[in-house]
């Protein structure tokens, strides 16, 4: 895992409040992300594309749709650097800004 490649998926608002929803270890549907974060399908699967370039999250194809959700072979190492920034970070704000 690349740290600064962590980080730079993160830098971005809208990736930094979806892994935010994901990280509740539950799997998600991108038409829920989309709804919850006010995306466009395109715009939110080049978002994904980068979280899953990351190693943060997996996909599964359902249909038309892609559920995601958290990386289960990320690293113990990478996994807290997530949760550091998530804790360190207010979502609504970043998001709002």
């Amino acid at each position: 895992m690349n740290v600064v490649h962590i980080l730079a998926a993160l830098s971005e608002p809208t990736r930094l409040t979806a892994i935010h929803i994901i990280w509740d270890g539950g799997e998600h549907c991108v038409c829920e992300l989309m709804e919850r974060l006010n995306a466009t399908q395109s715009r939110m699967s080049r978002h994904m594309g980068v979280l899953k370039a990351a190693g943060l999250v997996v996909d599964r194809r359902d249909a038309q749709w892609v559920r995601y959700r958290r990386n289960p072979d990320l690293p113990q190492s990478a996994a807290c650097i997530v949760d550091a920034v998530i804790a360190a970070t207010d979502v609504a704000g970043e998001v709002a800004a």
